[in-house]
Parts: structure tokens; C-alpha cells; sequence
């Protein structure tokens, strides 16, 4: 999922190799994800070595310096996993790792999903060509699906290998790259199947707290809200409020032309909302108009709000047990034993709790 071209930003959600997965999908498909995990696992070298190299270059050697105190910072003293991830490098010489492609039917917001035995299901296929990706959005398109295609500069294998860091991340600042080491190891250090919200959210609380605890740790003041943030978040509520007018359309009797019509005025209603929020709320700044003015389907509406939905449960629960990381993790584990309709119902407790 490319991190700049949405309203809220994105990672990708966590993807495993052929090696683990089996089912639901032709031999093609699991034979371009072995090959192209395989190349990744063989492109990574030890951080220290390139930081040790001379010839490296300056930028990376400093970046990945930096990194690699986040890196310690995570396992010491936000308790997530102390193994090799995040202190391997691969460059890839590629902008993004992954392509990932999300489908819908034309007249509905549920995903098209896809299920694997250790990730669980998941609503997007990832390929690592982009040739691939757009040919698998065209077939989606012959069958009459809405189809959105990202790119994705990172993604997580849930510990079965030792994620490195990736070239197509290292335009990233010192402090987005830290970032994303505290949010995959999050994910490392726990994962629940068919529930993305949930380990989504959770690993996003521990991206947000464990900056915070970063930046004190560093003598850093706590990081305000940006003004691009809240245009983020305003774009975002844009967005799922045209989800919730669509998903209310998509009930109604209608024919498929009149259907048609009124979801293409719905989308034509999300563009002039922002349009006029960005020019009298922002100043006419166009940093979100390559988004807003793409062509507009209900697939591209789907990661919209998937990482941020349960952030304030999970802060209340951090709340709940003192600020222990070790008691935390604890209680997100009993969380995710719940059957996913009692889970949803403790989150919304938790939601209310906190204000």
C-alpha cells in the first residue's frame, strides 16, 4: 500500500510466503510469492555491515545507524521481540517491495478476501511486480469488480523470517523508520487471524506510544499534531463518511443503471466536499489532490480507517494496567483468545472508556 498516496497512511498488512501458506489459490500465484520472498531473503545483509562498509553510502550508513537504536529501544524497553528482524538490509531497486490488489463488487464495500492458514484472511492479493499486480486487476475488472492497486514499501512475515529493512523504505525520515520497526514488531509479538481492525489498531497504539516514549527517551519534546496530520485525519472522515453513505445506497432496491448514477454522485460529493475544505480550510494546499482526484471505486475505499479504528480501546487498556508494556501485551493476548464478536464488544467498552 503506498504510504503517500492515501488520506490516511498505510503499511501493508502482514503477508507470508509460499512456505507457510497453502489452498486457496492457483500455483502461479504462490510460485511468484516463493520467488520473489526468496529474493528478498537473499538480498539481506547485516546492518552492521553496511554501516561498517566504506563504500556504503554516508546517508544510508547514518539512517541506518539511527535505525538500529530504535531497533534496541524496541525490545528493551517496549518489550517487543529481540530477534534479527529490522537489523538485516536488502536493497531491492525497486520504489516498493509489494503491489497489493484490493477488489470489491460494484455495488458493495465488503472485500473480495483471500484466506491463508497462518495469516488468516485478508483483503488484498500482494505481488512483487507491478506487472503482475495490474494484471490481476485487470481480470478483476472483466469480471465486473471495483479493483485498487497499491504499492507497499514494507511488510511483515509475523517472525517466520527476520524481516530486514528495505531499500524502498529509506526515503523515510530517522523517526517514520523507527516508527515502523515499533509497528511490525508489534505485530510479530502478537497477531489474531481474520482481524485486521484489531491487529492493526493494536500494532498502530504501539507505533504511537513507543514514539512517544522515543522521543522522551531522547530528551525530545512530545511530538505535536501536524498540520498535514489533521488535513490526514479531515480527508480520512471525508472518506468514511462517503463509506457509510455508499454502504446505505448499496441496500436500497434499485436498478443497476439508477444504482450506478447515484454512486458516481456519491464520489463526485466526496471531491466537492474536499474541494471546499481545502480552500477554505487549508489554504487552497493541494498535497491530497492526487488522491481525491484519481478515479474513485469502492476498493479504494477500503483501507480507509483500517489502521486507527480500535487506537483508543487499545490506549485505554495501556491506561488500565499503569503504562507495563508486559501486562499490556498481556491483556491484548486475552483480548485476542475472545471469539471476534465478544472482542468487538470489549473494544467498544474500552472505546467508551476512553472518552
Amino acid at each position: 500500500m503506498n504510504r503517500s498516496e492515501t488520506p490516511k497512511l498505510q503499511r501493508a498488512l502482514p503477508m507470508l510466503a509460499i512456505l507457510l501458506l497453502s489452498g486457496c489459490s492457483s500455483l502461479s500465484y504462490y510460485s511468484q510469492l516463493a520467488s520473489g520472498q526468496m529474493a528478498l531473503l537473499r538480498a539481506r545483509q547485516p546492518v552492521t555491515q553496511v554501516i561498517a562498509d566504506p563504500d556504503s553510502d554516508p546517508t544510508l550508513r547514518e539512517h541506518l545507524l539511527k535505525s538500529q537504536q530504535a531497533r534496541a529501544f524496541a525490545s528493551e524497553h517496549l518489550h517487543l521481540p529481540d530477534n534479527k528482524s529490522y537489523r538485516l538490509y536488502a536493497d531491492i531497486h525497486r520504489p516498493y517491495v509489494v503491489w497489493n490488489v484490493f477488489a470489491t463488487g460494484e455495488f458493495s464495500l465488503d472485500p473480495v478476501t483471500h484466506c491463508f492458514p497462518i495469516a488468516g484472511c485478508v483483503a488484498y492479493r500482494g505481488y512483487y511486480t507491478q506487472g503482475a499486480a495490474r494484471g490481476e486487476a485487470a481480470l478483476q475488472k472483466v469480471d465486473g469488480r471495483d479493483v485498487y492497486v497499491s504499492g507497499v514499501e514494507a511488510y511483515s512475515t509475523l517472525g517466520w523470517f527476520d524481516d530486514p529493512i528495505i531499500s524502498s523504505m529509506m526515503s523515510w525520515g530517522d523517526e517514520r523508520l523507527a516508527t515502523l520497526i515499533f509497528h511490525e514488531l508489534a505485530h510479530q509479538r502478537f497477531y489474531v487471524k481474520d482481524d485486521s481492525e484489531f491487529n492493526e489498531s493494536y500494532a498502530t497504539f504501539v507505533e504511537q506510544e513507543g514514539t512517544r516514549q522515543w522521543r522522551a527517551a531522547r530528551g525530545l519534546p512530545a511530538e505535536g499534531v501536524t498540520s498535514e496530520a489533521r488535513r490526514r485525519d479531515q480527508l480520512t472522515a471525508l472518506a468514511l463518511a462517503t463509506r457509510d453513505r455508499l454502504k446505505a445506497l448499496y441496500a436500497e432496491p434499485l436498478s443497476a443503471e439508477v444504482m450506478r448514477q447515484r454512486k458516481a454522485a456519491e464520489f463526485e460529493r466526496l471531491r466537492e466536499d474536499y474541494r471546499q475544505m481545502r480552500d477554505s480550510q487549508w489554504n487552497g494546499d493541494k498535497h491530497f489532490d492526487s488522491w481525491v482526484y484519481a478515479p474513485l471505486n469502492n476498493a479504494r475505499l477500503l483501507p480507509i480507517g483500517l489502521y486507527d479504528q480500535w487506537v483508543p480501546s487499545f490506549e485505554a487498556l495501556f491506561r488500565q494496567v499503569n503504562g507495563d508494556w508486559t501486562m499490556f501485551y498481556a491483556a491484548v493476548e486475552k483480548l485476542g483468545a475472545l471469539p471476534k464478536e465478544a472482542r468487538k464488544t470489549a473494544l467498544l467498552r474500552l472505546a467508551k472508556q476512553a472518552g
